[in-house]
Formats: C-alpha cells, sequence, structure tokens
C-alpha cells in the first residue's frame, strides 16, 4: 500500500473506531469478542482499501464487512477454548444512565439476531433504512419491518424487566 492510501487508511479507521466498538459490542454483546469482530473487520478493511475508499458510501461498505464479520464468529465461535465459563464480576454496582444502558443491553441482547442488527445499525450507528438494507443485503421494506417488530420487542422487555426489577425491590412475588 502507497504511503498516501495508507495514511488515509488510519485516518479513517481512527475517525471511525469507536463507532465500529460500540455497534460490534451492541451486536455481539461481550467487549472481547466486540474487539475480535472490529480487528477483523479493520484487517479486511485493509486488505481491500484500494477498492473501498471509491466506495459510494464507505461506511455502509464498513458496517457490511462489520456485520459479516459478526456473523463469522457467532458461526465459528463454538470452536474457541473458553478459560473461564464466565469473567469474575468486579465491576461497582451500576447506577442511574448506567443501570439503564445496562437494561436496554440486556434486553436487546434477548433480541432476534436480525432484529438486534437493523436497531444497532439504525439507532447506534445512526444508518438510514436504504443503507442498512445495503449492508444486510435485504430489501428496505425488511429493514423497516425488522426494526418496527424489534423495537416493540425491545419495549416489552424493558418493560418486563423493569417491573421484574421493582417487584423485587419492593418485596413482592410474581
Amino acid at each position: 500500500m502507497r504511503v498516501e492510501d495508507e495514511r488515509e487508511y488510519v485516518d479513517y479507521v481512527a475517525a471511525r473506531l469507536p463507532v465500529l466498538r460500540r455497534a460490534a459490542y451492541l451486536m455481539c454483546g461481550d467487549v472481547h469478542r466486540a474487539d475480535d469482530v472490529v480487528q477483523a473487520t479493520i484487517t479486511t478493511l485493509y486488505r481491500k482499501w484500494r477498492r473501498a475508499r471509491g466506495a459510494d458510501n464507505l461506511d455502509a461498505y464498513v458496517q457490511r464487512i462489520l456485520v459479516r464479520k459478526h456473523l463469522d464468529e457467532r458461526r465459528l465461535g463454538w470452536s474457541r477454548v473458553r478459560l473461564l465459563p464466565e469473567p469474575p464480576d468486579t465491576t461497582a454496582p451500576a447506577t442511574g444512565d448506567v443501570e439503564i444502558r445496562e437494561e436496554l443491553r440486556a434486553a436487546l441482547e434477548q433480541l432476534p439476531r436480525a432484529q438486534r442488527t437493523v436497531l444497532v445499525l439504525r439507532f447506534a450507528c445512526d444508518l438510514s433504512v436504504d443503507d442498512v438494507a445495503a449492508v444486510m443485503r435485504c430489501s428496505p421494506s425488511n429493514v423497516k419491518s425488522h426494526t418496527a417488530r424489534g423495537l416493540a420487542a425491545l419495549r416489552h422487555l424493558y418493560d418486563v424487566e423493569r417491573v421484574s426489577s421493582s417487584d423485587s425491590t419492593h418485596g413482592r412475588k410474581r
């Protein structure tokens, strides 16, 4: 790769890295897997930079790579070695906005993969319906349908979690 191309690539990745990490985290639900997906994404982007930078919408092109790498990770994840069943919980108790974000993230994880991916791309990555359709290789009406169903399910799951957590804090039994 030429020096100018590499500089352009580095500038692009540096600017988009936080968005890519957030999107990957929301899709994966695990920060370490999200980092793996982002690393695979930017590696693929590096190999294809010359073609990628000529794309009509570079962000959508990169989002498509990210989604494909996430799907690959899910398909091939069964072959990974896990040293611990779960990492030890060493975080401080969540409060305020952090608690709400965690509740929403937990509800998001319960959605079907297509709905979760559409919601992440639409609202966390701020892509248009057409851009999400291009990334996911489906029709815009399919994206709208997944968005509507995903938001409805997310609202339901979030409300159920909030009601059950308030019942448990008030000593009520369901």
